[in-house]
């Protein structure tokens, strides 16, 4: 049974939507709508803390945990998709793990876990159940479902190439109402909250939606009586209004278009064309090397090779960081955590230096295949 208390945000919610709906979009409405845009965020983030908090002592309790599944290897990829589009297929043929699959809708029913070895990294793999409808509001596994995404360094969502694009639209509506947002970066707005003084916007470059007016009136809503905006970029009233919360997640995500081998040349030529897609078969494994590539250059992952002092380099068994500019620093980190403590120096040989080998600090920026020796102080 849902307690009173989500069901009243839940129609305060729907009818600020309809009231959304139902505005005309022009110059003269953008800041009501705006406000409308802060309340139902606000909204929004209060449902989802109330089904976290609200699930400990009641009924049913005991069958909703089971979902956290403890991170393993260099990265993580989760699948998300609808029921029955090929999730545990594609799960099965990458990492081997074998997912139950069947002729109906619902099978997974947790995350099920699969590593697969790709270019000496480990990588982490969850098929993650089919997310339906209204998810974010809790609907099915959806809170869980997407809350596991929240982890992963890149998000598949897996589609059926038959069935049209509105499921996509739906996935992507219910990742972006859970503080998701999939393939962009952060908006370069400054934020700080300040215990007296006005409210301070200020604009480095013209913007085109948001006016003082705009910015005061969603910060009432926030009740924020003073603090610091500084906009660095033309940004849109959803872009301030995730700074304010503060707690979105920019995840890059590919769309993998499953089931391709049902399809006319002509339609995978036009699938072909939109970005971030990369059109798969599971069940025959087509193109799935293009999607390992894919899923490599979306997480933005660089391999360092280690040298012990006087033996040739590991090539087996690459450290992988992330990180746009990994530093010789953040290696050491990843090594070990006293390792810093400890560093006097590092031979660098590779891409991003002059000299084979060059005598580098901690600062110095790595480049893909570089491989480090790292000399200690005694």
């Amino acid at each position: 049974v849902m307690s009173s208390g989500e069901d009243k945000i839940r129609l305060k919610i729907k009818e600020l939507e309809a009231e959304y709906a139902k505005t005309q979009k022009n110059k003269a409405t953008e800041g009501h709508l705006g406000l409308l845009k802060a309340k139902l965020s606000k909204l929004r983030r209060e449902l989802t803390e109330a089904g976290s908090l609200g699930k400990k002592g009641s009924i049913g309790g005991a069958g909703e945990r089971g979902f956290e599944v403890s991170k393993s290897g260099d990265t993580r990829v989760g699948l998300i998709g609808f029921p029955s589009v090929g999730k545990s297929t594609l799960l099965t043929k990458l990492t081997g793990t074998f997912s139950l699959a069947a002729g109906y809708e619902f099978t997974t029913l947790t995350a099920i876990p699969g590593t697969m070895h790709y270019r000496g990294a480990k990588i982490q793999v969850l098929d993650l159940p089919g997310i339906i409808e209204g998810a974010k509001d809790g609907k099915g596994r959806g809170r869980q479902v997407l809350a596991a995404a929240l982890t992963c360094n890149v998000i598949l969502i897996v589609l059926d190439a038959l069935k049209p694009m509105t499921h996509k639209l739906i996935i992507e509506k219910e990742l972006h109402g859970f503080g998701i947002r999939l393939n962009q970066t952060p908006p370069d707005i400054i934020f700080k909250r300040k215990d007296k003084g006005p409210i301070n916007f200020q604009a480095m470059v013209p913007q085109s939606i948001l006016t003082y007016e705009i910015v005061y009136s969603i910060c009432r809503e926030y009740k924020l009586m003073s603090c610091d905006i500084f906009c660095r970029c033309d940004a849109t009233i959803d872009q301030l209004i995730d700074v304010i919360e503060g707690n979105r997640r920019y995840i890059p995500c590919i769309y993998v278009l499953n089931k391709i081998d049902q399809l006319t040349i002509e339609e995978l030529d036009i699938i072909d064309q939109m970005p971030h897609h990369v059109p798969i078969s599971a069940a025959h494994e087509w193109n799935l090397e293009e999607l390992l590539e894919s899923i490599w250059e979306y997480t933005k992952m660089i391999r360092i090779y280690t040298k012990p002092k006087g033996q040739i380099p590991d090539y087996g068994a690459p450290v992988v960081l992330h990180d746009q500019t990994p530093s010789v620093e953040d290696l050491c980190n990843k090594l070990h955590k006293q390792l810093i403590v400890q560093f006097k120096y590092a031979w660098v040989w590779g891409s991003s230096v002059k000299h084979q080998p060059q005598k580098c600090g901690k600062e110095h920026i790595l480049r893909d295949e570089d491989v480090v020796q790292i000399i200690k102080k005694i």
